[in-house]
């Protein structure tokens, strides 16, 4: 097994979001990038990321938005919507997620699910060899 930490990136336009995930993530061992914007993780670039946790609601392009963008070069990248809004994700927008949290959402839960998409992506890879 390698000893080499997953990169998750988080993008959220709310920095004690960016803050308190990036915490939590980095005391589960996880490497944390953390981006204020959709287009500030474009321009850093998608390459080297193991996973992606993105808000819904951001100005410019939003989570959706992202997700579809990241899909279409990364398809096999997992990818976890979070919102403080209340709205329900239909099922035709929710497609191409691994998960769907809300604000506050429970760290572990997150953490788990997480955890649970690198060992899917492991496990798909470790077949495709």
């Amino acid at each position: 097994m390698s000893n080499v930490r997953p990169v998750v990136a988080v993008v959220d336009d709310d920095p004690r979001v960016l803050d308190s995930l990036e915490e939590l993530l980095e005391s589960a061992g996880y490497v944390a990038r953390s981006f204020s914007s959709a287009r500030q993780l474009l321009i850093s670039g998608l390459s080297g990321l193991d996973v992606l946790i993105t808000d819904i609601g951001m100005l410019g392009m939003n989570g959706f938005e992202l997700r579809d963008l990241v899909k279409r070069t990364r398809p096999e990248l997992p990818v976890f919507l979070i919102t403080g809004r209340h709205e329900i994700a239909d099922q035709d927008r929710a497609q191409g997620i691994s998960g769907f949290f809300r604000k506050p959402f429970d760290a572990q839960a997150l953490l788990a699910a997480v955890g649970d998409a690198l060992r899917n992506q492991q496990m798909e890879d470790d077949h495709d060899r």
